[in-house]
């Protein structure tokens, strides 16, 4: 009779203990090492096992960790609101894909160094690795469905778990370890992993192809215009963006280039504008819907983006408004219900002034119009999101009161979840929408109003979004990651 996976042997792969770094990159080199180590193992298990069965052991490898201890009240830069630890004590956390994550590992690693003078360590975490997670490194290695295989699986490797799987540090609910060790980062590797897989299902597009600035729409008018001035880019040498990735990874450099488009869409068409250092641009076109814009914005949260801002459609409510004016969020009326549980909705979201300057400048500058005069086109106020995309079919006097009483000047049903769930994450965040129609006022959204007229609207609308996260890209990251999103007890790391 089969051992029980409980009484086999545990094998793991042959790595040397913790060492002691004082140096960021050698630090982030180092988790390379160990979790290529990880993978390559449990890859090759993986592989042998599917050949020649049950290896009657059970193989196992372990995230690679990076773990803090410091004995003071250290005095930091009361400025920055990241970068440090905020009392005594050791703090770590697991690591997944440290390839990925070099340069923002790099640079979270050299602050805690450069505020706290110690070292820090890196070793090998108690966290095992998923065999599905592991063999996502290489592109011509897939885990079968269970019962492919002529053993299960889980007998012989370790599966993802959804019990450890969670947003308890974001969401303020985690505990010490049983050792007492507090979180270093806002997410856990296994929770990074479980993003990084979904967001290859939802966008056709690998991780690594994503930038740290996120324009998210709800039009594919958006993602057209979106490749006509990516290729418009390329083929500006002075321009510093280098390529042009579309759904399924196709990716360009010469703006000539043909991109065919796929048999099958995914269900959120996502394309990157690309820059050194992830500097560039990504497009997510969520479609419609709050359920669709906090699956986005839940997974793309894992590659920390330094913005992220919506540039979509909407409905005027008020009659001053006319078709393709723009609408500058200040405020948010959460109606979309999807975050209710994750963050209540007493919660205030306020209007980050960072971002708020810079889509107002880039109104500006596209639109030629300033001060007083710029209010022909743009109006600030309240944006509602709704759960209900036929909210005008109920009846009448309840919604359109409860719209007056809050302000709101416009609605949608993914503008509050996206800048909800930005500040959850704590990724500065934004809206900029264009009425495209207002149903108080008889003018609905029917076919035919996408005229010539709309059509350069929603141009000038994505210039103006790009336009602002170049000015974004070019602020320190200090002050746009400012203290308005970081709670009481807040991660090291951003």
């Amino acid at each position: 009779m089969q051992d029980t996976a409980e009484n086999l042997e545990i094998v793991t792969p042959d790595v040397p203990g913790q060492e002691s770094y004082d140096d960021a990159d050698q630090a982030v080199e180092r988790l390379c090492e160990l979790y290529d180590a990880a993978a390559v193992f449990l890859r090759d298990g993986f592989l042998k096992a599917m050949s020649d069965g049950h290896p009657g052991v059970r193989l196992r490898a372990y995230y690679p960790e990076i773990r803090l201890t410091t004995t003071r009240f250290d005095k930091i830069d009361s400025r920055l609101s990241f970068g440090h630890v905020t009392q005594p004590g050791t703090y770590a956390t697991t690591v997944t894909r440290p390839h990925l994550f070099r340069n923002y590992l790099s640079q979270q690693i050299g602050l805690l160094l450069g505020n706290h003078g110690v070292k820090i360590r890196i070793g090998l975490s108690a966290t095992p690795m998923p065999v599905h997670f592991a063999v996502a490194n290489f592109p011509d290695v897939t885990v079968p469905q269970e019962g492919a295989a002529n053993f299960a699986l889980r007998d012989v490797f370790d599966v993802p778990d959804l019990t450890t799987t969670n947003d308890d540090i974001v969401n303020g609910q985690a505990q010490p370890a049983a050792d007492g060790t507090l979180p270093l980062a806002p997410f856990t590797a296994q929770r990074v992993d479980y993003s990084l897989a979904r967001l290859a299902h939802y966008t056709a597009t690998g991780p690594e192809h994503f930038q740290n600035h996120v324009l998210f729409t709800n039009y594919q008018f958006y993602v057209d215009e979106f490749e006509a001035y990516a290729r418009a880019m390329l083929a500006d040498p002075n321009s510093g963006y280098t390529s042009f990735v579309s759904t399924g990874n196709a990716e360009i450099t010469d703006p000539e280039a043909p991109l065919l488009s796929p048999e099958r869409m995914p269900q959120m068409p996502t394309y990157h504008l690309k820059r050194g250092k992830q500097q560039g641009i990504t497009l997510v076109n969520i479609g419609v819907g709050p359920s669709n814009a906090k699956t986005a914005t839940d997974h793309i949260a894992v590659l920390r983006p330094h913005a992220w801002l919506m540039v979509g459609h909407c409905a005027g409510l008020r009659n001053s408004q006319s078709l393709g004016d723009y609408v500058l969020a200040h405020a948010y009326l959460r109606e979309d219900k999807v975050l209710d549980d994750d963050l209540p909705v007493w919660v205030p979201i306020p209007a980050l002034a960072e971002i708020q300057i810079a889509l107002e400048d880039a109104v500006e500058a596209e639109t030629q119009l300033s001060g007083f005069d710029l209010k022909r086109v743009m109006r600030t106020g309240t944006v509602a999101s709704l759960d209900n995309r036929n909210w005008e079919l109920r009846e009448n006097a309840g919604p359109v009161k409860r719209l007056s009483q809050s302000r709101a000047i416009a609605l949608d049903m993914e503008s509050a979840t996206i800048a909800a769930n930005g500040f959850r994450f704590r990724v500065p965040y934004g809206t900029l929408l264009c009425v495209s129609d207002r149903p108080l006022h008889g003018e609905l959204k029917l076919p035919g109003m996408a005229s010539d007229f709309y059509r350069s609207q929603v141009s000038r609308h994505l210039r103006i979004g790009i336009r602002a996260m170049e000015a974004l890209r070019d602020m320190p990251l200090e002050r746009i990651h400012s203290r308005k999103l970081r709670s009481f007890e807040e991660t090291a790391f951003l």
